[in-house]
């Protein structure tokens, strides 16, 4: 497997509602998203090719994913942005082993609305995280 991280393994999105649920304040959602980002292990410089690299973020972003012999999705990426980093940390917790049928069925921006994130997100980060989740969808799409 390509770039492991716990997301969508060791850290789930009951585990993600659970660590939200309690923080009413947009900081505390904020640090919680630089926590985190602080857990995504960064990518090795192989894998941040041209063609990983998502355009319409704020900051640097790669994406990848490779199809597991079981059918099922393993994502992988980066940014250079903690909180663009956080952002894409519950994104994959949100896809992360599912099948590309299954990715494409569901809205993977789902998980960001219960845990009151979208809501707060300047323009910029809004935009850069439609363009995770295009991403997301157009590796998906790929493996069908």
């Amino acid at each position: 497997m390509l770039a492991p991280h716990p997301f969508g393994h060791e850290i789930t999105e009951q585990s993600l509602i659970e660590s939200f649920s309690g923080l009413r304040q947009w900081e505390d959602r904020y640090r919680q998203l630089i926590l985190l980002a602080k857990k995504m292990p960064a990518l090795e410089d192989g894998l941040k090719k041209s063609e990983t690299e998502l355009s319409g973020c704020e900051n640097r972003v790669w994406l990848g994913a490779e199809r597991q012999e079981d059918g099922r999705m393993h994502f992988y990426g980066d940014s250079e942005g903690r909180i663009v980093k956080g952002l894409l940390a519950v994104l994959l917790t949100r896809v992360e082993g599912k099948t590309p049928q299954a990715i494409l069925a569901d809205d993977p921006l789902t998980l960001f609305d219960t845990l009151e994130l979208r809501e707060q997100l300047s323009t910029s980060r809004a935009s850069g995280l439609a363009a995770l989740a295009a991403g997301v969808s157009e590796l998906a799409r790929r493996e069908i």
